[in-house]
């Protein structure tokens, strides 16, 4: 069983943190992390207006702080999950030979029809994006 999920997006201020909180909420027993491919906001707190939009929705998300994923995580975790092609790419640049953990595009289990989850701190459309977060998630939790 998959019990150890990595969630990915470009800062893991926004998307990531979001997917992140949204399953400790639907399924506490997981071990769930998040992280960003990109190093340009280690150790920050989710964007407020994500964590604004998560709260209204009962997620909780202010005990989190960015990382930098790594080519240690494909060890540490059952799945990867990146938020868009652009991370699945920069995430499986760093595969280490031999590594056969999953990784897949997190958006692909909301049958939304959309492979990418849009990122809020560009579009602003932070309901919009936890709304799609939700249906995956829980699309997963029907896979696992």
């Amino acid at each position: 069983m998959t019990s150890r999920i990595l969630f990915v997006c470009l800062g893991n201020i926004c998307r990531s943190p979001a997917a992140e909180g949204v399953m400790r909420a639907l399924a506490p027993d997981l071990a769930l992390d998040s992280a960003g491919t990109s190093d340009w906001h280690r150790g920050e707190p989710p964007y407020g207006p994500m964590q604004e939009a998560a709260s209204a929705r009962q997620v909780d998300l202010s005990d989190l702080r960015a990382r930098q994923f790594s080519a240690a995580d494909f060890g540490r975790f059952d799945l990867i999950l990146a938020m868009d092609r652009d991370n699945l790419a920069d995430i499986e640049r760093l595969r280490p030979a031999g590594s056969d953990t999953p990784v897949r595009l997190f958006a692909e289990y909301a049958d939304a029809g959309v492979s990418d989850v849009p990122d809020p701190y560009y579009t602003r459309d932070f309901d919009g994006v936890l709304d799609l977060i939700e249906a995956a998630a829980r699309g997963l939790l029907d896979e696992l």
